[in-house]
């Protein structure tokens, strides 16, 4: 559709297509030492999603939340790299522009719902892959109270928590799942 030099206008018409583009394009790089590509990641958590009859805005999130990832100066491997790319911000504030804050929301506040999971639920830390360890690391750790208090404080806090645990399980080698097409639909209809 694009070189990857040039950047097209984005409005509700470009948007949908230019983020199968993006997939087609960047999703089969590595995603952060783990086993699957981009792209597998992020249609794994969509069909966690999915499986889990989660809302129509939960499974664009899970789809859409490492598209920050692509979004800005910093390399892909900038986590391995030991950069906080800052990814959820991004993604967030891009998906902001076309998408209602039950999808932009919780994906800005993914990594969030990373550190308070380990802060409030014992058991979390240990189901972390090496790699979401070490971007955890990164990250800032878990949360301290006030960190706690503030992102419970988040009216999409519950949605960020419930995406991190697609997020988490969107990872296995070798899953046959719907590709980011099959969303084509669904990725419009939720446009603003």
């Amino acid at each position: 559709m694009n070189s990857s030099d040039s950047k097209p206008l984005l409005n509700r018409q470009t948007v949908v297509p230019y983020l199968l583009e993006i997939f087609e394009r960047r999703g089969p790089e590595a995603y952060l030492g783990e086993s699957v590509s981009m792209a597998d990641h992020m249609e794994q958590s969509a069909a966690c999603a999915v499986a889990d009859n989660a809302s129509d805005a939960i499974v664009v999130a899970s789809l859409l939340h490492d598209i920050g990832h692509f979004s800005g100066e910093f390399p892909l491997d900038a986590l391995e790299q030991g950069i906080d790319n800052y990814h959820q911000d991004s993604g967030g504030k891009i998906l902001a522009q076309f998408y209602p804050a039950e999808i932009s929301e919780p994906v800005r506040l993914h990594v969030a719902a990373k550190r308070y999971l380990c802060a409030v639920d014992a058991q979390y830390f240990a189901k972390l892959s090496p790699a979401s360890v070490n971007s955890l690391n990164l990250q800032g750790g878990e949360m301290n109270d006030a960190e706690i208090q503030q992102f419970e404080a988040n009216a999409h806090h519950a949605a960020a928590v419930q995406l991190r645990r697609y997020d988490d399980d969107g990872k296995v080698a070798g899953l046959a799942i719907y590709k980011i097409e099959h969303y084509r639909d669904l990725l419009q209809k939720m446009l603003l």
